[in-house]
């Protein structure tokens, strides 16, 4: 029996976010968003779904609380709405807004749990997008504003800040790809988005330093690992490309001042630039505190003339996948991590995102979800390795608390610990729940 025994200082915790899980579109004064528009776009969301009523979290967040405290985690991650609290994403306050989240933080608190507080997780106001959204520079300085509106209201009770989450789902899968809002197929388009909201949170980064902010602020991209199919120069060169564009697009900026030449000159060859203005870089460039990664899934992948944007391609060597349709890759979790840490130093890691999608149903009462809780082992055990390797790993929260809305995929596809009957709004924990919170009490895994 082996038993892989964690650090005593590790924040263990679970995640969520505004659009996936409120409901309460129409509200207390609520906005609409681009994910209002995009899910009631005939064609664009799975079976027509929206977040009109989601989790109804909006409602129910003492019941979700009180799940979290029954859980032991001891942190939340949360994301405020944009348009709770700017309906119009500049203008006027909506009192309201703050309100709810004031009610939501002081409820965690009460409960001993820590919230961090994620600023944007997609639902930009639908006036901005209207004005041309994150490809005008006037939707920074909205940002900064609302930003600069929310630190005000919660300083001092929340601690741990995150401007964007996943900016590469912001700006390549919403606006190259088109499978997110607001659904553009653009690579110059996306670039600029991807620019701008880098700008974004530099800018909002100054701004808490400037303001005094009681705590401490990051980012949370996605990041994926593609391991090379050979030691072929061309194979290792497109996983490369490949892993950059999750990144080092959106790390070296950071932590660097400057975007890798890999892909500059790489999209170059597309037609495509950053349009870089005075200031930019350097407001990118503002040190942050710590790093949120998000991460699901990997690959082997190898070179392939004219194979997607960067002449690559994924091999199926028959992995494992989740209901999803994603690799179960954890030591993908390891190398990226350790990578991460290579590249660019000792900085403070909280993994703001990890979990995997199992639609098992309720039998019996008890949802029997083993996949998931052999997922979360499995990238624990790799969580522990690159501990071991001098990683500086802070936190861990699981994705997600509750089955949500999932985006594109509709309420097809169920992420969380705890099941949620969207007809009944009904919450059952599942096994993985269980497992998770006998976990959290010991601290170790067994093998």
């Amino acid at each position: 029996m082996t038993i892989i025994q964690f650090p005593e200082n590790i924040k263990w915790g679970a995640a969520t976010a505004s659009y996936q899980i409120e409901g309460a579109a129409n509200k207390d004064g609520r906005g609409l968003s681009i994910w209002d528009t995009f899910a009631k776009t005939p064609g664009k969301v799975l079976n027509g779904d929206h977040g009109d009523v989601a989790c109804d979290s909006y409602h129910r967040y003492e019941e979700d609380i009180a799940l979290m405290k029954e859980l032991g985690i001891d942190m939340y991650r949360l994301s405020i709405a944009w348009p709770r609290i700017f309906p119009k994403g500049k203008g006027s306050v909506n009192q309201l807004g703050l309100d709810y989240y004031h009610r939501v933080i002081d409820c965690l608190i009460a409960n001993g749990i820590e919230p961090m507080v994620t600023l944007y997780h997609w639902d930009l106001p639908q006036a901005l997008q209207d004005e041309g959204g994150w490809d005008n520079r006037e939707t920074i300085d909205a940002f900064v504003h609302y930003a600069e509106t929310v630190f005000q209201a919660f300083n001092g009770k929340v601690k741990h800040w995150i401007t964007l989450n996943e900016p590469w789902c912001s700006s390549f899968l919403s606006n190259f790809i088109g499978a997110h809002a607001p659904g553009n197929q653009d690579l110059q388009l996306a670039v600029n988005v991807a620019h701008h909201l880098m700008i974004a949170h530099g800018k909002t980064v100054k701004k808490f330093r400037e303001l005094d902010i009681d705590g401490e602020i990051g980012y949370a991209p996605n990041v994926e690992w593609n391991e090379a199919y050979s030691n072929k120069e061309e194979d290792i060169k497109a996983c490369k490309r490949a892993s950059a564009w999750f990144i080092e697009w959106f790390f070296d900026p950071v932590f660097k001042g400057e975007y890798p030449s890999i892909l500059v000159d790489w999209f170059k060859k597309k037609g495509v630039q950053v349009n870089i203005e005075d200031g930019d870089m350097e407001a990118i460039h503002s040190p942050i505190d710590f790093l949120g990664i998000n991460y699901y899934t990997g690959s082997v992948s190898r070179y392939k003339e004219g194979e997607g944007l960067f002449d690559h391609e994924r091999v199926d060597k028959g992995y494992d996948q989740t209901d999803i349709g994603w690799n179960i890759y954890p030591e993908g979790f390891y190398h990226v991590l350790v990578y991460i840490k290579e590249k660019y130093g000792d900085i403070p890691i909280y993994i703001t995102e990890n979990g995997s999608c199992y639609n098992d149903e309720p039998v019996d009462g008890k949802v029997n979800d083993t996949g998931r809780i052999d997922y979360l082992k499995q990238h624990l055990i790799s969580l522990h390795r690159s501990i071991e390797s001098g990683v500086n790993i802070k936190g861990y929260l699981t994705w997600s608390l509750l089955d949500n809305f999932e985006w594109a995929e509709g309420y097809s596809k169920r992420f969380g610990i705890v099941h949620v009957n969207y007809r009944t709004l009904e919450r059952t924990k599942k096994e993985s729940f269980y497992w998770y919170q006998k976990f959290l009490e010991t601290n170790w895994i067994k093998l």
